[in-house]
């Protein structure tokens, strides 16, 4: 009875009713349940209704206690109530199941309700960072994507698909075909299956009509109560979250409940639709206490919201349209949709604040006429409305936007939904602008929206129904409203205009782009498109927000210091202008494709101007713009540049019928034109005080992101303005803008009064390099869009090789998905096949991994080099310079230009009609003068000019000469008329005829220190001269700006507006002629030229030589008739003159005649510059500083080539040829003592026991050889459940396992004698083969620790770089004084007999100090030996260096060091492949320092002497009188000799023996290991083979026994072999049927002789390798099958006479020391003992596994997807999650979490420490989330790469592009080489720290 007790201390009224039965056992429940099942299934079910009705008030009140406690204020009240507040929560939650499912069980239910699900669409939601897929193939929509499982199972082979995370979640389309393609539908959702689904029987969902509605209030009463208005502190936002996890379980329930499929979801939606429900049970004050305060709860939640409800009354005095409303309609859809409001009196009284009133008049809708009903009102009328209302006001919890996702399968539902989120749509952006998190709420957003507007048919329902776009406009509108600041362009003080301040939350934190989104979205379907792009009111106020971005973030020039702080709100702007006025832009254009369009682009483009007026009278704007200004963004300029060139383009529209009178014309030019010229004010470095970030705005401008929507608008408005206005007024406007008009003079010196003299060459560059852009750009003017494609992707290719996925990125794409091109399109594809040809991805060894690229083909770079285009597209001015580079290498390669090219001239596409006035420009006055006089002041080498600028003015000058229309006749008789001032200059217009014009006089304004001024006046001299020059008028002083005034004059006074004419003189008086400044003077010069002879002598300048043009027409008059030649296509200035020249000659007869003329006279020299003898000196000197950095650069770039190469040489770990000088002297026998060279203090000389040298060498701990498996395949990563990898195959396990079994029987410290150790956690040394005096390593060292630069190593740990090479090292290996090869004297072949030679060994392994150098006097060098001992030792873990029982036993130490040998050794093997047929000294052999390691080990060897009793020397060599005597101990024996590891033994005898060893020794003591060898192979064949061969071979060999070399045939000693172990019980356990498993074959002798050679060969290699490093004797190289007879020759095994024409025979090898069977008797004794007690070990241990192939990494899937489905939900097994980051070790295929803190063991994570489990200390993993490969190695890592690639040749880091990827066989090859070469450390460069995080 809690519960009803709960419900009385809340006020609940208790039941009248007779009670039930109190809520406690199941049982009751279900009865209950069934009962009233059964109540209401009667046709008068009115009583069982009221019944339940009862039951739910109680149940379901009960849950209230706890929304009190979180409210907090009932809390002490309520908490007596329940059983506590989680138990009532469940009971409700359990009796609501019971309920639903009428008695039977909840799970049998749903299963029921389930079968009736007609599933057609999958509907799956996701969340973010869900692994989903997206297929532009079949996608109808850009936003269409599908779960991984649909994918998989629909076909999409071949299709342009990718995988993504999801960054705001998502839901799966699969079914929907409104979005996608049916083709790409699964399996699943093909079928349309409403049709055989049964229909669901009435009584099974019965009770869900009945409980929910309850259920649904009860949550949403719930919610009401928990709802506290956040106050300023943060703590009411934990008790929101806090009041939501209490939901959890609700929540949870409803969304299992949609779930269930179809039948479920209609009866949720009818429920949550359903208004008579919502007001029945809403219905406000009734009787219950408990319901009338929630109500309240919700009414002030309302209020508080801005939000009015309608009963209030408030609303409707504003409710009248007021006049100034657009045609927002407000037909009264207050009442109609309850659509809301937003002026929360707060924002009213901060908006009228002090400079309120001024904006409030700019801004269109003011608070009086703005449509009230849309931002105020809100009526919720269902149970899903105020759903919804308390999803936004607890911010969009993520279980509830799943809830709301869920239910979206269902149509009825959809349309209920996606209306009321509309309703809701002002109230969502209020509560999302004073979020905390406005990123989370931006995502979930985002997620619901994706979803309903993608849809074209929803979209176009919700905007015909509830004015979608009225109301996401208003509210874009209302949200930027907030915040708005004064703009302070042009005019400071009076202006009106008002934009966005970018420095604001809203702005910065991108908090609109959710809105924004959704508007673009909804704007690419074509029907909703349309409807915007028809309604006249909509258009204005979209320009009124539009224009709120024009002028944003104003940037002022800093002038006298460095501007305090940088602020970065560049970022927000441009971001902002791209998302919210140029993405919706590219939408709208995107439906003005046709001629039926027109009316729309008319509508668009009026407006635009309209705006535009208004913003230029807002600003104050006349004539002029502020000086020292610029912004970025003219988003109205580019609206009206874009739908003009859409117009013009696609919809046939008459250009003039769309633009504006000559003087708005005017106006709009001059904005884009200052960007243009602040551009090069940047790169100029003008603007350097003003930071960093301007630079960083100057390169957004341009970068292929924007470009399309920034610059290229900005230039097309540009040159449609140029084509409309006056050529003169345009060009100098051009010149005035970019601040060289006093440049442009005849005068050798000038004044600029607004331009630094060092500023005045770029900027005079850049106004040219303007021109050149605005006048050969087609972009707009009549390319199609594959000739754009075409010739952007040929800009991008020639900067640089591209990748597929940069060239993808770096071409501009239209913004707007539905533009058609899509990034990766058919179009895309097939061009690039055209441009570009495709470069594999190579590996270089040493170098860097390179990707798959896309490089130029030859005949691009021929034709279709563009600079023009390169110059546009540079972000970096770098680039342009890599262009030319690259175009320069391109000539020479191919032959066609040796030297140093100019920018080739491209010809053009021919220009639309609609702006053939463009090029007017060029056949213009003004610009005629400006070249005519820059040639000239480049001819007499005037100051500031360039190359370049010369470039710009011929390119000029050949554009013009292209364009040229008028023909000669007109051209002759042009002149006539009054001229005005400056036409004494040209007689025409046209450049062909001006072009031969002769100009004698000038007259200049020069400053009075000029030259000029200086001379006589010429007309003095000579009376003629006075007449020509009356005659031709002495040119006057020609200003550009006094030009372009009376030009602007002109126009105005043609359009006739007085009210203007007034304003304008305020602004003409700054600007007094540039002469006025009171130096000046005015000169005359001669000038007697014209372009043409201008063009004459700079052809003579260019090449130094007089006369050194001639006319080429004379000679081959073809060249007038076929003018395209190939020879002037590419050149340098000499071409490019030569190329003009014949061009002009080409198209004037008159030209021709005078080029002739010109050329006959014998030009004079150029007078020189007279040169004062200062300014001499100081030319000598730049050019002696010129000379002296020359020759520097040669020096370094020598020096660098030179360290390349031997960086190369060095670092190569693959190729043997270049061997290169090592510093350790070899083969020369003659030398007494080897000699070093220092490479820190560069002195040579021997190692002595005082000052030792050393080799610089790295050591490390390797694992490589433990991983060696017996067979050849490599093992594969696990890709399934199934495949698991185990490691007891592995070398290491094998030998791991024999070490633990011997342990168990024998002897532990003979055991540790018996086998090597170090096949995992071996420590590997290498060198690089420098050396260096230790001493003089110590203070390199000490150098290294002080100085202070961040290194990838760690100088603590001894880690440095090899000071030379700069090889990675952590050590010094101390050379052995004496010689590095033995003496002639050793080697002497001697005639001892072998039993000499084995006593001679015993005493020598006997003698204890037998050594030059004396152990007992510390001397440096054993100092040094006993340090780099500790290195070794301390280099492995403690792990892998104790495996004795009783730990630190020096027996352990003895065997750790005779192991580190084996180690080096073995892998040396591995890395000449396995074998030695190779023969010769390999790579492995150049780094390899065996021979001073084993003077190092060998010394402290001899440190520990062997118990003379215990040398297996004994054993092997003697026999023992009594064989029982051994057997009388009580303790563990001693390890039988043939149990031993015979390498092991070689290894301990040559390391006992004193060094340097005598070769004779050597192979004395190789000779007896190999008959215990030879004996051991024998033993374990006779125990692999059955019981009948034994017999058979016992026999066979018995009868040989009396032959003469019996003791050399392995027949004979086989079958005594056997004779002597069936003694005991080895053979008899054949019951185990053991035997006959391991071996079904029949051996022939063949077959056994293999395999007794392939038993011995591992030993024979392993010394023939030893005898070449100690003896430094070659290998010979030779076949595999020959590989055992020439290494046991080479090793003195076989008699010298041995011949080899009949089949080898192993035994021929054998030399018996003592009488073979007497020993072998001796031998199988001790095994004989041993078996009789177990003779199962005692067989597993005479089998030894001895063939190991080379180590692999795991071998891996072709595809990457596979390995990425597996892994990346696979849970991890330590700690049962799924990982975050997780990797798959490529060694042996564990799974491990990267970074994992829950993984972590102290302080290491599970990376490191698997990398030091698995590798000793190097962990290759694969991070399966990202495709990358990462290495750790000791405590540093470093990231590898990748050896997936896509189809073409790139990596996916971070799996960003999604697309498939394949194995890149060779890279992996790579890694593998690296890891088993162990030279990760040398190869890899960029190492860091890990600090055990990984």
């Amino acid at each position: 009875m809690a519960a009803a007790a709960a419900a009385a201390a809340v006020g609940g009224p208790q039941q009248s009713q007779p009670e039930l039965p109190a809520p406690g056992l199941a049982l009751d429940k279900a009865a209950t349940a069934a009962h009233l099942k059964a109540a209401l299934s009667r046709p008068d079910n009115r009583a069982g209704a009221e019944e339940l009705q009862a039951l739910l008030e109680r149940v379901l009140s009960a849950e209230r206690p706890l929304a009190a406690a979180a409210g907090g204020e009932e809390a002490a009240a309520a908490a007596g109530g329940g059983g506590g507040p989680g138990a009532a929560e469940e009971e409700a939650l359990e009796w609501c199941k019971c309920l639903l499912a009428g008695g039977g069980g909840y799970d049998e239910f749903c299963a029921a309700v389930r079968a009736y699900d007609p599933a057609a669409l999958c509907g799956l939601v996701w969340t973010a960072n869900f692994v989903a897929y997206r297929c532009r193939t079949c996608g109808i929509s850009p936003c269409m994507s599908l779960c991984a499982e649909c994918f998989h199972q629909g076909d999409h082979t071949g299709h342009d698909f990718n995988m993504f995370r999801s960054q705001a979640g998502g839901a799966c389309d699969c079914g929907d075909s409104n979005v996608m393609r049916e083709s790409g539908f699964c399996k699943r959702h093909q079928i349309k299956s409403s049709s055989n689904i049964p229909c669901v029987p009435k009584d099974l969902l019965m009770m869900s009509e009945f409980v929910l509605p309850r259920f649904i209030f009860c949550l949403i009463q719930y919610l009401r109560d928990g709802y506290n208005e956040p106050a300023a502190d943060v703590s009411s936002e934990k008790d929101l979250n806090k009041v939501l996890q209490l939901l959890e379980p609700q929540i949870s329930f409803l969304e299992d409940l949609t779930k269930m499929g179809g039948a479920m979801r209609s009866v949720l939606t009818q429920v949550l639709t359903n208004q008579q429900n919502y007001k029945d049970l809403t219905s406000g004050p009734g009787e219950n206490a408990c319901a009338k305060k929630s109500h309240e709860k919700y009414l002030i939640a309302l209020k508080s919201s801005g939000l009015t409800y309608p009963e209030d009354k408030l609303v409707y005095g504003i409710q009248e349209p007021s006049a100034g409303t657009s045609t927002l309609a407000v037909q009264g859809f207050a009442g109609a949709t309850g659509t809301l409001g937003q002026v929360d009196s707060s924002d009213e009284e901060d908006q009228d604040g002090s400079q309120g009133l001024g904006k409030r008049k700019r801004v269109k809708l003011s608070s009086g006429t703005k449509d009230q009903s849309i931002m105020d009102v809100l009526k919720h009328k269902s149970f899903l409305e105020e759903l919804l209302f308390w999803t936004i006001k607890y911010e969009f919890p993520q279980k509830m936007v799943t809830f709301l996702l869920n239910m979206l399968p269902d149509q009825e539902y959809k349309v209920a939904f996606t209306k009321t989120f509309v309703q809701h749509y002002a109230f969502i952006m209020k509560t999302l602008k004073k979020s905390h998190e406005s990123d989370t709420m931006s995502n979930r957003i985002v997620h619901i929206s994706v979803q309903l507007f993608s849809n074209e048919e929803l979209a176009r329902q919700v905007t015909e129904e509830c004015q979608l776009l009225d109301i996401m406009v208003t509210v874009l509108l209302y949200m930027m409203e907030s915040c708005l600041i004064k703009s302070e362009l042009q005019d400071e003080e009076n202006s009106l205009h008002v934009v966005v301040n970018c420095g604001e939350a809203l702005l910065k934190n991108n908090t609109y782009w959710p809105l924004v989104s959704d508007f673009i979205n909804i704007l690419s379907h074509q029907s909703v498109a349309k409807r915007f792009l028809e309604d006249h009111g909509l258009l204005v106020t979209w320009m009124n927000f539009v224009s709120f971005f024009q002028g944003m973030n104003l940037n002022k020039r800093e002038l006298n210091e460095h501007v305090e702080f940088e602020s970065q709100t560049y970022y927000a702007a441009f971001a902002a202008e791209l998302e919210a006025c140029a993405q919706p832009m590219w939408g709208l254009l995107s439906h003005c494709k046709i001629r039926e369009t027109q009316e729309y682009t008319r509508n668009v483009v009026r407006y635009c101007l309209e705006a535009l007026q208004d913003w230029f009278d807002a600003i104050n704007f006349v004539d002029e713009p502020a000086p020292n200004q610029v912004t970025f963004h003219l988003p109205l300029h580019r609206y009206y540049a874009m739908f003009l060139s859409k117009a013009v383009k696609c919809q046939e529209l008459d250009l003039d019928s769309v633009l504006p009178d000559q003087e708005m014309l005017m106006k709009l030019m001059i904005h884009p034109l200052q960007i243009q010229a602040s551009l090069a004010e940047i790169h100029s470095n003008m603007w350097v005080r003003n930071g960093l970030q301007i630079k960083g705005q100057a390169m957004t401008y341009v970068q292929s992101h924007f470009c399309n929507s920034m610059i290229d608008p900005d230039i097309y408005l540009l040159q449609v303005c140029a084509s409309r206005l006056d050529p003169d007024y345009f060009i100098s406007s051009v010149f005035e803008r970019f601040k060289v008009v006093d440049l442009l003079t005849m005068a050798s010196q000038h004044q600029n009064t607004v331009l630094d003299a060092e500023h005045e060459r770029s900027m005079l560059e850049g106004a040219l390099t303007f021109l050149v852009i605005l006048l050969s750009l087609r972009l707009h003017l009549g390319m199609s869009d594959d000739e754009i494609l075409r010739a952007e992707m040929v800009a991008q290719l020639c900067m640089n090789d591209r990748t597929h996925s940069s060239l993808l990125d770096l071409i501009p794409e239209n913004p707007n998905p539905k533009s058609g091109i899509i990034p990766g399109s058919y179009s895309f594809e097939s061009v690039l096949s055209a441009v570009a040809d495709f470069k594999a991805p190579v590996f270089e060894p040493g170098g860097s991994m390179q990707q798959g690229m896309y490089t130029p083909k030859a005949e691009v770079w021929d034709q279709e080099f563009d600079p023009v285009m390169v110059i546009l597209r540079t972000v970096y001015r770098r680039d342009v310079q890599s262009a030319m580079d690259r175009y320069t290498a391109f000539l020479k390669q191919s032959g066609k230009f040796p030297g140093n090219p100019w920018p080739p001239y491209k010809k053009r596409s021919s220009l639309h009609p609609s702006y053939k006035g463009l090029m007017r420009l060029l056949h213009c006055k003004t610009l005629h003068i400006v070249l005519f006089t820059l040639l000239y002041k480049i001819l007499m080498d005037h100051q500031n000019l360039s190359e370049h600028v010369l470039c710009m003015v011929l390119y000029l000058i050949e554009l013009g000469l292209e364009n040229s229309t008028e023909d000669e006749s007109d051209e002759e008789t042009s002149v006539g008329g009054p001229e005005r001032c400056h036409d004494s200059w040209f007689p025409g217009s046209n450049l062909v005829s001006n072009m031969r014009h002769f100009i004698n006089y000038v007259r200049v304004r020069v400053p009075e220190t000029a030259p000029e001024v200086k001379r006589d006046s010429p007309a003095s001299t000579s009376s003629d001269n006075l007449g020509s020059l009356q005659n031709s008028g002495t040119a006057q002083v020609f200003s550009l700006v006094a030009e372009r005034r009376k030009k602007f004059q002109e126009i105005i006074n043609r359009s006739n507006s007085e009210a203007n004419q007034v304003v304008r003189p305020k602004t003409s008086s700054k600007w007094s002629a540039p002469g006025s400044a009171p130096q000046l003077t005015t000169a005359i010069l001669e000038i007697k030229e014209s372009i043409l002879s201008l063009l004459i002598k700079l052809h003579h300048k260019l090449s130094g030589k007089q006369n050194s043009y001639y006319p080429p027409w004379l000679d081959d008059i073809e060249i007038l008739i076929q003018p395209e030649i190939p020879k002037y296509s590419h050149g340098d200035g000499i071409t490019a003159v030569e190329r003009i020249l014949l061009k002009a000659a080409l198209q004037s007869r008159m030209n021709k005649r005078i080029i002739e003329e010109i050329c006959r006279k014998v030009t004079p020299p150029v007078p020189p510059k007279k040169i004062t003898a200062a300014e001499k000196k100081t030319l000598d000197k730049e050019e002696r500083r010129q000379k002296a950095r020359e020759r520097q650069q040669k020096l370094l770039a020598e020096f660098a080539s030179r360290q390349k190469s031997f960086m190369e040489t060095a670092m190569d770990v693959d190729s043997p040829e270049n061997d290169i000088p090592m510093e350790i002297t070899t083969a020369e026998p003659q030398v007494s003592e080897a000699v070093y060279d220092c490479v820190i203090c560069g002195q040579s000389g021997p190692s002595s026991e005082d000052r030792p040298t050393g080799l610089v060498v790295l050591l490390q701990a390797s694992s490589v050889l433990g991983q060696c498996r017996d067979n050849v395949e490599p093992k594969k990563l696990p890709i399934t459940e199934e495949e698991q990898i185990f490691p007891w195959d592995t070398c290491a396990a094998v030998h791991d396992v024999r070490l633990s079994l011997l342990q168990r029987y024998f002897k532990d410290s003979s055991c540790l004698l018996a086998v090597s150790i170090g096949w995992e956690g071996g420590v590997y040394v290498q060198t690089c083969g420098h050396t260096l005096h230790i001493d003089c390593h110590k203070s390199y060292m000490e150098s290294l620790r002080n100085d202070q630069v961040l290194q990838g190593f760690s100088v603590d740990k001894g880690e440095f770089t090899c000071p030379l090479c700069r090889q990675f090292a952590n050590s010094v290996l101390p050379c052995y004084p004496g010689s590095n090869v033995e003496n002639n004297l050793w080697q002497r072949p001697s005639n001892k007999s072998m039993q000499d030679l084995i006593k001679e060994v015993e005493e020598l392994q006997g003698r204890p100090g037998a050594f030059p150098v004396s152990i007992s006097s510390e001397t440096n060098l054993s100092k040094e030996m006993e340090s780099v001992m500790k290195d070794i030792k301390n280099t492995t873990q403690k792990k892998y260096r104790d495996y004795s029982k009783t730990p630190g036993s020096p027996d352990n130490d003895f065997l750790f060091m005779y192991s580190v040998a084996r180690t080096n050794l073995e892998l040396e093997l591995i890395h000449r492949g396995g074998n030695l047929c190779s023969g010769g000294a390999s790579t492995a052999g150049k780094r390899s320092c065996l021979n001073q390691l084993f003077h190092v080990l060998a010394l402290h060897m001899r440190l520990y002497s062997i118990d003379s009793e215990y040398n297996p020397w004994k054993k092997l060599t003697q026999l023992v009188e009594d064989m029982n005597s051994q057997l009388g101990n009580d303790e563990q024996p001693e390890v039988p000799i043939l149990y031993h590891d015979v390498t092991s033994l070689l290894l301990i005898q040559i390391l006992m023996m004193p060094q340097p060893l005598h070769k004779e020794h050597f192979t004395c003591i190789v000779k007896v290991l190999f008959t215990l060898l030879y004996t051991q192979a024998l033993a374990a064949l006779s125990v692999k083979c059955s019981e009948e061969d034994r017999s058979a071979w016992k026999h066979t060999g018995a009868l040989k026994k009396n032959t003469c070399d019996a003791e050399k045939s392995y027949e004979v000693l086989l079958s005594f072999i056997i004779n002597e172990l069936s003694k005991g019980k080895l053979y008899h356990e054949e019951g185990t049927q053991e035997c006959v498993m391991i071996s079904p074959i029949a051996w022939s002798p063949e077959s056994m002789e293999k395999y007794l050679q392939d038993f011995c060969l591992p030993f024979l290699r392993i010394t023939s390798l030893l005898q070449h490093h100690l003896f430094g004797e070659d290998l010979p190289s030779c076949q595999e099958e020959e590989e055992f007879s020439v290494l046991a020759s080479c090793l003195g095994l076989l008699p010298a006479f041995y011949q080899t024409e009949h089949p080898f025979i192993s035994a021929s090898c054998l030399e018996w020391p003592v009488p073979p069977f007497d020993i072998i008797t001796q031998w199988c004794f001790e095994i004989k003992s041993f078996t009789e007690r177990h003779a199962e070990q005692g067989k597993a241990l005479l089998i030894q596994e001895s063939k190991w192939k080379l180590p692999h990494l795991l071998q891996l899937p072709e595809n990457y997807n596979t390995i990425f489905q597996y892994y990346h939900r696979k849970t991890c097994s330590v700690c049962t999650k799924v990982p975050k980051d997780p990797a798959v070790c490529l060694v042996c295929g564990t799974f491990v979490c990267l970074k994992g803190l829950c993984c972590k063991q102290q302080s290491y994570c599970e990376c490191v420490l698997h990398s030091q489990n698995c590798g000793a200390g190097t962990g290759i993993f694969l991070l399966i989330n990202a495709s990358v490969i990462i290495i750790i190695r000791g405590h540093r890592f470093c990231l590898w790469g990748s050896v997936y690639l896509d189809a073409h040749g790139e990596e996916d880091r971070d799996l960003r592009r999604g697309k498939p990827l394949y194995i890149c066989k060779e890279r992996y090859k790579v890694l593998e080489q690296q890891w088993i070469s162990h030279t990760f450390d040398h190869i890899n460069k960029r190492w860091g720290p890990h600090y055990n995080g990984l």
